[in-house]
């Protein structure tokens, strides 16, 4: 009684919910855990704040605007002056190209003569290009590279958050079902010992048993009575476990009534579709591993692009416009200046210790990768071996169930014709059972492995992740 009133409970409890018209099935579950799972949802924000990151990094390349303006309220000169650019990176050189207008009005002092343009003002359009330093790698394309790479990282790392909650899913579901599957063995186990009572009774009563049969059977029942007890606690153990995964369409745990529990061992199948494979995978984690040398190795370059002499060439064009303004004619003509910059660093430790840094890092990754590929093998050929074992154990544990039931039920016809014995009805009815429970967990445990091979192996499809 106490275990129905923990189950009626559960059922009664806020934010559960029952849908009655067909048994749950595991693709359920996993649908359900795959939309509403906190976990992944998490997972899924964090590659939303690496993308918010990379559009970040991808500012460095913004075009910029910029006017200033600047006039001379008192004194003895009256000149004005406004300027307007534009300025915008290149995308594949340290450089940038820009271009711009002038206009200035009134008189200038000599020490300011840079100020005067025609009437129409000044336009002027120029560039920087990066010869050595800056050319191929700066700190700008970097940025944007690593932070788009983040964006794979966070993709690979929700992949694998999504997978292991779909993996536990997957086990929440087959221990409610097994949970389910053991506690109707257990009550059919009791039904036998309270239809025998029935029968025994009535011989009592006509003096062809002892009483004291009747006492054994009773407590016979007491004991199973305590079975289903105990079974009954561990299906609504399993059912409140399963309500992490199984939520409704607000993302709320819904907690499954035993109406739901298939008539069959259908829910001891797990993930058929999970295959056997034993060839090399890339499961999302190593790959994440990949994407991180290939971020040091961005570093590293850049490490080595600051160990170079800097040499830029600039170009500029300039074209006054209109009659002649305050400064005089020697401004109509077109301009046209070239310019380089070339400096060589002669210490430069801090880029020397990035380069050992990024090397370091790159070394330290390549042994991670190698070791997470080594594991991965192995631990999917350790999936497979217990997998194999687990189905031959299971089929045993079938022909043990399928003996026991033809011994437990040749022992009660024996019983019911008066020529069996109490105690070995009792014993084989038992032994029944508990041959049952064992091939429900033997059940149990290939469906624990065939999830175990899919999360291992990264099947999406198995996982019901493939949207």
């Amino acid at each position: 009684m106490i275990g129905r009133l923990v189950v009626l409970l559960i059922a009664l409890s806020p934010g559960a919910a029952f849908a009655q018209a067909a048994a749950l099935t595991l693709d359920e579950v996993l649908q359900s855990s795959a939309r509403s799972a906190p976990q992944i949802v998490e997972a899924l924000a964090k590659v939303r704040q690496a993308e918010g990151k990379g559009i970040s990094a991808d500012g460095a390349f913004d075009t910029v605007f910029d006017i200033e303006g600047r006039s001379r309220e008192a004194g003895y000169y009256d000149g004005s002056t406004i300027e307007t650019g534009v300025k915008r990176p290149f995308e594949e050189n340290g450089g940038y190209y820009y271009g711009g207008y002038r206009s200035s009005r009134g008189s200038f002092p000599i020490y300011e003569d840079k100020s005067y343009t025609d009437r129409g003002g000044e336009v002027k359009v120029g560039a920087l290009y990066a010869l050595l330093r800056d050319r191929v790698i700066d700190e700008r394309r970097t940025k944007r590279s690593i932070a788009s790479t983040d964006i794979d990282v966070a993709k690979y790392e929700a992949e694998m958050v999504a997978i292991g909650v779909q993996r536990r899913a997957v086990d929440a579901y087959q221990n409610w079902g097994a949970a389910g599957l053991k506690l109707r063995a257990y009550n059919e186990l009791l039904q036998l010992a309270e239809q025998r009572r029935n029968a025994i009774s009535r011989q009592v009563t006509l003096g062809a048993r002892p009483t004291i049969l009747l006492t054994e059977n009773d407590q016979n029942l007491v004991r199973r009575r305590a079975l289903v007890v105990r079974a009954e606690q561990d299906f609504a153990n399993a059912a409140n476990a399963l309500s992490l995964y199984l939520r409704d369409e607000a993302g709320m745990p819904l907690i499954v009534s035993a109406e739901r529990l298939p008539a069959d061992t259908s829910a001891l199948e797990g993930l058929a579709g999970a295959s056997k494979i034993t060839a090399p995978v890339e499961r999302p984690d190593y790959r994440a591993v990949l994407t991180r040398i290939d971020q040091a190795t961005a570093r590293l370059m850049l490490a080595q692009n600051d160990l170079k002499p800097r040499l830029d060439v600039s170009v500029e064009v300039s074209k006054d416009l209109g009659p002649p303004g305050v400064g005089g004619p020697n401004r109509s003509l077109t301009d046209a200046i070239i310019g380089f910059r070339f400096s060589v660093p002669l210490e430069n430790r801090a880029a020397r210790g990035r380069v050992a840094e990024a090397r370091a890092e790159i070394e330290a990754l390549d042994q991670r990768s190698r070791f997470l590929r080594d594991q991965i093998s192995i631990e999917v050929e350790s999936i497979v071996i217990s997998l194999n074992a687990a189905e031959r154990l299971a089929k045993i544990a079938d022909e043990e169930r399928g003996l026991a039931d033809r011994l437990a039920a040749a022992e009660r016809r024996r019983f019911e014709l008066g020529s069996g014995d109490f105690f070995l009805v009792n014993q084989r009815e038992e032994t029944a059972n508990d041959a049952r429970v064992r091939l429900i967990d033997a059940q149990a445990r290939i469906a624990s492995a065939r999830a175990e091979l899919a999360a291992a192996t990264a099947d999406r499809d198995a996982l019901q992740l493939s949207r």
